[in-house]
């Protein structure tokens, strides 16, 4: 990549396809920006720059370089490729980072448990600048996605009903689609996810509770 290019690229700041890190400080650290970008549309990570787009550069490439590796092999499951460039950039040494959306979704990385201590894994993706949990709405559709499972999808009295209230309302729950139709809230999940899978919908993340619209060439 060229030094004029990253520069642009900088300066458009942090978002959902770009993470900056002042330094990469332990490949279980890392490991969460890397997989949460492979489980959503991919993006870069660029070592060497503060979290306001301000370029401070590494004192050791290959010390950064060795993290990610380690990271993407060790520390995500299953492991992912990363493409790995060394970039100048006002005299500076930058780490840029390039990791692909994956069809091998969900990534998982280990996690400490705040409250119980426990080491468990859980799936991230990117939510705006930041690498979030994964709802588990999108831990069922990125499954789903993964097991290329052949799709069928029948447009019944449920599915009509939820057509409805999303021309009126826009957007809609899990929760408030398994209400409405009186359904447990797993079957309602399933309706929701295979109807994203089949593009008559669309899911939205959120920090709170994910939610779901109508996609645009159906309405």
């Amino acid at each position: 990549m060229k030094e004029k290019k990253l520069k642009e690229i900088i300066a458009e700041g942090e978002s959902s396809l770009l993470e900056f890190k002042r330094k990469a400080t332990t490949p279980t650290k890392i490991a969460k920006e890397l997989a949460a970008l492979a489980n959503t549309k991919g993006g870069l990570l660029i070592i060497g720059v503060d979290d306001d787009g301000t370029i401070v550069g590494v004192r050791s490439e290959k010390a950064e370089v060795d993290i990610v590796e380690q990271a993407c092999g060790f520390y995500v499951f299953p492991p992912i490729e990363p493409k790995i460039e060394i970039v100048d950039c006002k005299d500076k040494d930058l780490v840029v980072v390039g990791i692909e959306e994956s069809r091998r979704k969900p990534h998982l990385v280990e996690v400490e448990e705040p409250d119980t201590k426990k080491i468990v894994k859980r799936a991230y993706i990117r939510l705006a600048d930041k690498s979030v949990i994964a709802s588990k709405e999108m831990y069922r559709l990125m499954n789903s996605q993964a097991s290329g499972a052949p799709l069928k999808i029948s447009i019944g009295d449920r599915e009509k009903r939820l057509f409805a209230y999303l021309e009126k309302n826009e957007k809609i729950t899990v929760r408030e689609f398994a209400t409405i139709v009186n359904i447990s809230r797993r079957r309602a999940e399933k309706i929701l996810i295979d109807l994203v899978r089949a593009n008559v919908i669309l899911i939205h993340n959120d920090t709170s509770n994910d939610y779901f619209s109508l996609a645009p060439n159906v309405k």
